[in-house]
Order: structure tokens, then C-alpha cells, then sequence
């Protein structure tokens, strides 16, 4: 599957934001900082994750999906893909 080059260059910067927010998350565990604080973490890389998972979704849908033999996408695929991330 071939993603447009500015789509996937956003998406690898989100995930190496996430990446860092991870370490930061088991950072404050180690810590013992607020639950409050750390499930506030968890939720902001959870939603960074989704927007990267959606980004490659919607850039790359037709070649995510493969297309039928009228050349529609498989509806079912595509309900599969974004029931995924929800």
C-alpha cells in the first residue's frame, strides 16, 4: 500500500510523540504521581493514536480496501477498518 509522503510523514511524527508521551506515562508510574494525571496521559495518547490510525484511513482507502468485482470497496472491509479504531 502506497500513503501519500505528507501523510505519512504527519503520522510517524504523531507516533513519535506518542512514543515519547509513553515513556513519560511510565515515568510518572515509577514516580507515583496522581492517577488523575496519568489516566489524563493514557487518554491523550489513546485519542494521538486514533487520529494516526484514522489519517491512514482515510489517505489510503483505496488501496486499504480491496475493491470488489464491481469496483466499490468491500463495505463489510471498510466497516471492519474503522469499527478497528473505535
Amino acid at each position: 500500500m502506497q500513503l501519500d509522503g505528507d501523510v505519512v510523514g504527519g503520522v510517524i511524527n504523531r507516533l513519535r510523540r506518542v512514543e515519547g508521551q509513553i515513556g513519560g506515562i511510565i515515568r510518572m508510574l515509577e514516580d507515583g504521581r496522581d492517577c488523575k494525571d496519568v489516566v489524563t496521559q493514557i487518554a491523550a495518547v489513546s485519542r494521538a493514536l486514533d487520529k494516526a490510525g484514522f489519517a491512514i484511513i482515510a489517505s489510503g482507502l483505496e488501496q486499504c480496501i480491496a475493491a470488489g468485482e464491481d469496483g466499490k470497496p468491500d463495505r463489510a472491509q471498510l466497516e471492519k477498518l474503522f469499527l478497528s479504531l473505535a
